[in-house]
């Protein structure tokens, strides 16, 4: 990490589309980028492959079914050096406020360290070493007596516990079921403790304030079915993830680990929010997701721009989105297990970058955070992969690949590999219409025109994608998978010179909704507009 000078002062890097680099890339657009076939470029290079492929810890990255040449990488490459990306990524790292609407600094790389390697090392593994240890004490069942954890959060708080642990099922302890409250309708909670005994439950609350509405509310609900159902000795079956202790001793809890104001919620599971996960996989386990993780960012932190897989991740979505416009992109895990990765990544990529003012509040000329979506496949490309195919955007897709099972099933996993591969092929190759017309198709229609039947059935192609791959989904690959994404949305972010690491516009509502919610026992509607009086009348009673 190279130390801090005045030139290096994040805050003082000009916006990416103040820069020399930004220009340049407009130009090679217009002459080069907007005509680009992936086709053609594979004909003209056959080392495209060698060429557009990068490794990093734990995951392999094929860039080449994307649109970009060597000049694109150059230019957006030296798009990063005008926009100072490595003075931000390292002021990130010692822990200077670069959250600067909270003024705080930004440091969930500090929960994956190893001791004494980043800031605030004492106090982070002191709450981990304590509460592995508790985790340690509930996956002994015997003596615990839990058969079930319920965690009650929402946005970070259950997006990435429940991702991780879902994703490392086959890690997960056999005599205890998991499951994730978030939503503050009551079908959700309900549908959970409705199968369970207080004396087997053990619930998790995670809010840092122990003010958040949606899970305090539940936290409320899942206290009063434990009372309710005969359950005693509540400081033992309940457990908090928070820094007000004074709130959870007051609901009843006794046993709590903090976290600290600079761990962002959807950066949290690195964190005490990690306790369902520790429970979940066990102690050692934990501490190799954190190794993983702190393998990437070592891999951030110090590989070359030109090999920096989240650095060149995060340049390829600015070439798209600023560039060739593209408004989306499609996440395809190929594995059950990451079932719920589209899901966190959403949060992370969206709640981060979804911003529409810089760092000095202008309002940006450009367009930040795609919206990011998805689902395992094989399921998606019998749902959405119709539309990816051949529908009138173009929308980047990501694949990932698991080399290895964790299964037996013979041939099963190939069938999966391969059906990964062709989507990828498909959607760069296509199908032409003179293809199409040469095909024999039992089921189509006998009285359409074979010209016009082939026009249904022609593909553009041309269409890009990525491909990850790792060898095994295991604690150490998830965690390095993880970093690689909190990095390369850091990367987009800091180009757009944007905050990643707040989220305003979370607020909003909220405070609408307290507003709101005694009007529904009044039914007072003075002051607000005719829609929101006429719904809350029709949704009275």
């Amino acid at each position: 990490m190279s130390a801090p000078s005045a030139s290096d002062n994040p805050l003082e890097a000009p916006r990416c589309d103040r820069t020399e680099a930004w220009a340049s890339l407009k130009g090679h657009y217009e002459a080069h980028g907007r005509g680009f076939d992936l086709r053609d470029a594979f004909q003209r290079d056959p080392g495209r492959f060698a060429m557009f492929s990068f490794d990093a810890p734990e995951v392999f990255a094929d860039l080449s079914k994307n649109h970009l040449d060597t000049a694109t990488l150059h230019f957006l490459l030296d798009l990063a050096r005008e926009c100072k990306l490595e003075a931000r990524r390292d002021a990130m790292l010692r822990g200077e406020p670069i959250n600067t609407t909270e003024g705080r600094a930004v440091l969930h790389t500090a929960l994956r360290a190893p001791f004494g390697l980043a800031p605030h090392s004492s106090v982070v593994h002191e709450v981990l070493e304590r509460m592995l240890s508790y985790a340690e004490q509930v996956r002994d069942t015997a003596d615990s007596g839990i058969r079930h954890v319920v965690n009650i959060g929402i946005g970070g708080s259950d997006l990435g516990p429940q991702m991780a642990v879902r994703a490392l099922e086959g890690f997960v302890h056999p005599r205890i079921a998991f499951h994730f409250v978030s939503n503050v309708d009551g079908h959700d909670i309900e549908s959970v403790v409705r199968h369970l005994k207080p004396e087997q439950t053990l619930f998790i609350v995670a809010s840092k304030t122990f003010t958040t509405q949606e899970t305090m509310s539940n936290a409320q609900v899942a206290r009063d079915w434990f009372v309710a159902m005969g359950g005693t000795e509540l400081h033992r079956h309940f457990v908090a993830a928070t820094t007000n202790v004074q709130a959870a001793a007051a609901f009843g809890i006794h046993t709590t680990f903090g976290f600290w104001d600079w761990v962002g919620g959807r950066y949290s599971l690195w964190s005490a929010i990690g306790l369902p996960i520790a429970i979940a996989i066990g102690a050692d386990n934990f501490r190799a997701l954190l190794a993983g993780a702190y393998a990437m960012d070592r891999h951030f932190a110090t590989a070359p721009l030109a090999s920096n897989l989240p650095v060149l991740l995060g340049l390829v979505d600015v070439w798209y989105r600023n560039f060739h416009g593209y408004t989306s992109r499609s996440v395809a895990p190929y594995h059950q297990g990451l079932r719920r990765l589209p899901a966190y990544l959403q949060q992370l990529e969206m709640e981060s970058n979804g911003k529409r003012v810089d760092i000095d509040g202008e309002l940006l000329p450009f367009a930040t955070s795609p919206v990011v979506w998805g689902e395992p496949g094989t399921n998606g490309q019998h749902a959405y992969f119709q539309m990816l195919h051949q529908g009138t955007d173009v929308i980047p897709v990501e694949f990932i690949a698991v080399k290895h099972a964790t299964h037996d099933l013979p041939g099963v996993h190939t069938k999966l590999l391969a059906h990964c591969l062709a989507q990828s092929q498909a959607l760069m190759v296509g199908k032409s219409a003179a293809q199409a017309m040469a095909e024999t198709v039992p089921s189509a229609s006998p009285a359409m025109p074979a010209e016009m039947l082939a026009r249904h059935r022609t593909f553009p192609g041309n269409r890009p994608s990525t491909t990850l791959v790792i060898e095994h989904l295991a604690p150490p690959s998830l965690g390095a998978l993880i970093a690689l994404y909190e990095h390369r949305v850091f990367t987009s972010g800091c180009l757009w010179r944007i905050n990643s690491f707040d989220q305003w516009g979370v607020e909003l509502g909220k405070a609408l909704a307290n507003e709101l919610l005694p009007r529904f026992a009044s039914g007072e509607t003075q002051g607000l507009d005719a829609s929101t009086a006429g719904l809350l009348g029709k949704l009275r009673g």
